[in-house]
């Protein structure tokens, strides 16, 4: 797991933490990639400055797990929840609801619908443009949704890539399960979502940078994952990389008028 060596800021911008820590919300993010020509790209999306959480930072899309993300009437081809589970160490029940959450936030934020039959990817999305409103909107499941249109949610284009915790010091807390996927072919990722400010895809190296010069702002969770798809070729060597899951707990540790991020594998 990288931890980049420059990753601090002002103390001034440490609020005081909560006397009991809030308890962190399952939430999924989906790593979304691209190979062009000149090089692989990951989606990244701007968040809106008001938003409660991680309000002007840089993020991949997700958020947090619906209750009715559990539905088990949901078509499903790839990797059973089980497996899902033991990849994530969690119970199979939660190991179903991340991947539905990470198909349906990836579908909400960006458009892109890892869905299809059990044997093809959908490559025109256009036409669920109603079915998304109305899954960001809550008027709508994603089991729902898949059952109207005749879908079927696509785990295996989904691999496990990491879980990170919000540190005990933030208000707000997430337990998130991070994983990557290719852009199927022929469907675009338009990032027409009211959470964001603007979305496009960067170079993992580039993306770094574009933080380090100060014009965007990283989390640990982003910034470490950057570092580490900046080390493979293209999406292929992404999705064929092993992984081992391990929840990560980023903390804050004072140094001077500076404040370090550190993690640590719990």
């Amino acid at each position: 797991m990288r931890q980049p060596d420059d990753l601090s800021f002002d103390a001034s911008l440490l609020s005081d933490p909560p006397e009991t820590p809030a308890a962190p919300k399952d939430a999924a993010t989906v790593i979304l990639l691209r190979d062009t020509p000149h090089g692989m790209e990951v989606f990244l999306q701007r968040r809106v400055a008001g938003m409660a959480f991680a309000g002007g930072m840089t993020v991949f899309p997700g958020g947090g797990v619906d209750e009715r993300d559990a539905d088990a009437s949901v078509r499903w081809a790839g990797p059973p929840p089980a497996r899902w589970a033991e990849w994530f160490g969690c119970q199979e029940p939660l190991a179903r609801s991340l991947v539905c959450a990470a198909v349906r936030e990836t579908f909400e934020e960006s458009g892109v619908l890892l869905a299809g039959s059990p044997t093809e990817v959908i490559t025109d999305t256009a036409r669920h443009a109603p079915a998304r409103d109305a899954l960001v909107s809550r008027e709508l499941s994603l089991a729902a949704f898949l059952d109207q249109a005749g879908l079927t949610l696509r785990a295996d284009l989904l691999r496990p890539w990491s879980n990170w915790v919000t540190p005990a010091s933030e208000p707000r807390r997430y337990d998130t399960r991070f994983f990557v996927a290719a852009l199927p072919p022929g469907q675009r990722a338009d990032g027409a979502t009211t959470e964001a400010e603007s979305s496009g895809w960067w170079r993992p190296e580039e993306a770094l940078a574009d933080a380090r010069a100060g014009r965007s702002g990283l989390m640990p969770p982003t910034m470490s994952t950057l570092a580490e798809l900046g080390e493979f070729a293209d999406t292929a060597a992404v999705l064929a990389a092993p992984r081992s899951i391990e929840k990560i707990i980023p903390n804050l540790v004072r140094d001077g008028d500076k404040v370090r991020v550190v993690w640590e594998q719990a």
